[in-house]
């Protein structure tokens, strides 16, 4: 059970001073009923609650897929860079959201901002082997050595261990471009993974996790809410 003006307000669209307005006007119904006040409680999966007789389509938490483009950061909050949430659109946007894993600055792509705790530590946690797919520009030419020692688990120069990784040529006659699949996210890894073997990475852009494709349709720094049937496709395990 929750109150009734912090239900409305935790789905983003209102503040609870806004809230307390609506109410007191008259313009919030709840099963066809005008309350008096926000604090009643109530079940939000049992309760039909209007707003100017509007349904409000409640949901506990929020998933969003952002392709991120470079120079932006993946934070909650900077008082000098553009975060990844202040490109969320106000439609999407709710108290409490925040970047589900990290990507560099100068990283593009694929990532997932949400206000669910428990999910993203879930998908995060390396324990559960949840992969995170990359494409990479590298200096040089990836080789099947390289290959082999991603898969045997690198040593970072720092003597951070790392977990078994999946490195494949992207392109047929381009070996400088590969395909990276990981289920840690340890700060700046697969440029730290391509050091350690002697390599650089020249560009680097997330394309999906678990079993999640970025949309395709997305421009750079557009964002969109995922799906429940695509939240499934994100848990997906030792998708290779």
């Amino acid at each position: 059970m929750e109150r009734l003006d912090k239900l409305i307000a935790s789905q983003g669209r209102y503040s609870r001073s806004e809230v307390k307005k609506l109410i007191k006007s008259g313009r919030i119904t709840v099963d066809g009923k005008v309350p008096k006040s926000g604090d009643i409680k109530l079940d939000p999966g049992k309760s039909e609650i209007r707003v100017d007789g509007e349904s409000l389509n409640y949901k506990k938490h929020i998933y969003i897929m952002l392709n991120k483009p470079r120079g932006v950061i993946s934070a909650s909050n900077d008082r000098d860079k553009e975060t990844v949430i202040d490109l969320v659109p106000p439609e999407l946007f709710r108290e409490g959201l925040f970047p589900a894993g990290r990507l560099d600055g100068d990283t593009t792509g694929f990532v997932l901002i949400t206000d669910d705790g428990d999910f993203a530590h879930r998908i995060l946690s390396p324990k559960n082997h949840i992969m995170k797919t990359y494409h990479a520009t590298l200096r040089d030419e990836l080789t099947q050595e390289d290959i082999v020692r991603f898969k045997e688990g690198l040593t970072l120069g720092d003597g951070t261990e790392c977990l078994e990784a999946h490195v494949k040529v992207l392109e047929s006659g381009n070996k400088n471009l590969a395909e990276i699949k990981i289920c840690e996210g340890k700060y700046h890894q697969v440029k730290r993974m391509f050091a350690s073997i002697g390599n650089k990475v020249l560009e680097l852009r997330r394309v999906k996790m678990g079993g999640l494709d970025l949309d395709g349709s997305l421009r750079e720094g557009e964002c969109r809410e995922i799906t429940d049937e695509e939240l499934k496709m994100i848990t997906e395990k030792n998708v290779l």
